[in-house]
């Protein structure tokens, strides 16, 4: 590197929209805060901030600061409203039924929809931690829609072969199946090996 300056880190826009469970993208911006392997760059929007008061002992002052660089999301001529704004990638987590329609429409009225949509167009990995149940037939094909268009859906389905605990244990398995999808290493879950002897 010329000068001895330090290669910037990559980026990676995270986004916590208006359904239950935020404590799904808080636990991802900690990990990604504890990992330093990125530069993390935040929406939440307005429903999630409610979600955020209501839901955890959070306040959304402090879920912003675990992230590098905070977005407003009326904010459309923000950074990562641009696809000349180099990322890894975007994770909205979670995601709620109306952001997971914005994207399959591209309806990107709000700076998180529109980052989603310009992740797709950029064909940068996009992850949507779509949670909702049951699902009713529109739902299912917004995520075909979305899937298609190359984003990965990734419900926050809980996993037990690590033997959780504690339901940080199973936060802590969704975000690092989420880190995955973008090659950042971390130590969040045990891993599925095969018992001894049973092969």
């Amino acid at each position: 590197m010329r000068d001895g300056l330090k290669a910037p880190k990559p980026r990676l826009v995270v986004g916590i929209s208006g359904s239950s469970a935020p404590q799904l993208g808080i636990t991802l911006l900690r990990a990604l805060a504890e990992s330093r392997a990125v530069e993390t760059h935040l929406v939440i929007s307005h429903g999630a901030r409610r979600c955020i008061r209501l839901e955890t002992g959070s306040s959304v002052e402090e879920v912003a600061a675990l992230a590098d660089v905070v977005h407003h999301p009326a904010d459309l001529a923000a950074a990562i409203s641009s696809g000349s704004f180099r990322t890894l990638g975007m994770a909205v987590v979670p995601c709620s039924a109306r952001t997971l329609a914005a994207v399959a429409t591209g309806h990107g009225d709000n700076l998180l929809a529109r980052a989603a949509d310009v992740t797709l167009k950029e064909r940068r990995p996009l992850v949507l931690a779509v949670r909702e149940t049951p699902l009713n037939l529109i739902h299912i094909r917004n995520m075909e829609t979305v899937t298609l268009a190359g984003a990965t859906v990734l419900p926050p389905v809980p996993a037990f072969y690590h033997r959780p605990r504690t339901i940080d244990d199973l936060l802590r398995q969704t975000a690092g199946k989420i880190l995955d999808q973008f090659g950042i290493d971390h130590h969040l879950f045990a891993r599925w090996r095969t018992p001894e002897g049973d092969r």
